[in-house]
């Protein structure tokens, strides 16, 4: 099935009582049971719901998975992965990533005795000499939050299956419409369905697919156990979502490209990080292992200036100032003092990640607008 067929009809049947083309939002907490053990699959909705499980299915298709689970939140998603391991167990992951996840692990597992290792995972050689006796899994973004940086995951895939570690993906950035790293050796895959997948700006949820049936049975304990589970209603609107993810993600990317260089060739403008630049490092393998090059951009200015920025921020029309990505409206956003807050700034500064970086998500309207609205700001 081609993707864009797997995306309108992934994990959907018509339901079997009214024949309601559209899963229907099961918004029950318990089910009613013939005897004791004996019901229809149905217990209890924080282990099961009929709408939940149709997203689920959806999730494993359109990540060419066997298996899918869903989460309240891409945070919920992820912490849910690191909960797999146990005190004395250490983390490879790269030193360009999203805040929160940053926050996740190091003020909350840290003090469980669970180590992480921050490499420039945009070289595998770094992921290699890093992996000891206490490795337990790898974990990566590609492209990065917010530098799009790119890492090889068949290469880093090579490295942990030689030394029996977990590989795990954030690949939110990308979406399965552009990238699909199980295919590339990959253990687990996880999204803020928040974002692409939900695209519309309505719902918090999280998603993490996989292909050994092992691996889902623990992770499904986890769900379960811990009770991160996202609503019928969220499950709906993500359904709901995926249904037009293959013409979102290309309108993304046709205006992405678009801003991308407009930006590179406006005179205030220092450096644009967007992988879909034949310099841009990390180019080649982006162009091996994504289909496209996505939405997401960031860029500095040429005077580096924090209050420029800031006047730039505040100065758009269309492109909203808000946390978040992925929405069909377009959003400009600061990391240093919202989505990467929560790293310490010398980490941020020795990473790259400058107080004037501005990170935009390129929505989905005509990109003639969303030019001259750039233009008005950056003046």
């Amino acid at each position: 099935m081609k993707p864009a067929t797997k995306y309108i009809h992934a994990g959907m049947e018509p339901d079997p009582s009214t024949g309601a083309i559209m899963t229907p939002i099961y918004q029950t907490s318990t089910y009613v049971q013939e005897a004791p053990t004996v019901h229809k699959g149905y217990e209890y909705a924080r282990s099961q719901n009929p709408t939940r499980k149709a997203l689920e299915d959806a999730y494993a298709m359109i990540e060419n998975g066997k298996y899918a689970l869903a989460f309240g939140s891409g945070v919920a998603a992820t912490d849910a992965v690191i909960k797999l391991l146990a005190p004395g167990d250490e983390v490879i992951c790269a030193n360009d990533m999203y805040g929160g996840t940053y926050r996740l692990f190091t003020k909350v597992f840290e003090k469980f005795g669970i180590s992480f290792v921050y490499v420039d995972t945009t070289n595998s050689e770094n992921v290699k000499n890093a992996v000891t006796a206490k490795t337990k899994l790898i974990w990566l973004e590609t492209p990065t939050n917010p530098l799009m940086n790119i890492t090889d995951i068949a290469a880093v895939a090579a490295i942990a299956k030689q030394h029996n570690i977990l590989l795990a993906v954030d690949n939110t950035f990308a979406s399965p419409a552009l990238q699909n790293p199980l295919d590339l050796g990959a253990d687990i895959v996880m999204h803020s369905a928040t974002k692409y997948l939900g695209g519309h700006s309505d719902v918090i949820q999280g998603a993490l697919m996989m292909n050994d049936k092992d691996l889902r049975e623990k992770l499904y304990f986890i769900q379960k156990s811990c009770g991160a589970v996202p609503g019928p209603m969220d499950c709906f609107l993500v359904i709901r979502g995926i249904k037009t993810l293959g013409i979102r993600m290309k309108a993304h990317c046709e205006n992405g490209k678009i801003i991308a260089h407009w930006l590179r060739n406006h005179p205030k403008v220092s450096k644009v990080f967007w992988p879909g630049f034949e310099d841009h490092p990390g180019h080649a393998v982006a162009k091996k292992q994504m289909k496209d090059f996505g939405g997401m951009i960031s860029f500095e200015l040429k005077n580096d200036s924090v209050e420029e920025a800031k006047r730039v921020l505040s100065g758009t029309h269309l492109f909203s100032l808000a946390e978040s990505l992925g929405g069909v409206e377009s959003l400009i956003n600061h990391p240093a003092s919202m989505t990467h807050a929560s790293i310490p700034r010398e980490e941020r500064m020795k990473n790259g990640l400058s107080d004037s970086l501005i990170r935009l998500s390129v929505g989905i309207e005509d990109p003639d607008d969303l030019v001259e609205d750039l233009k008005q700001s950056i003046q």
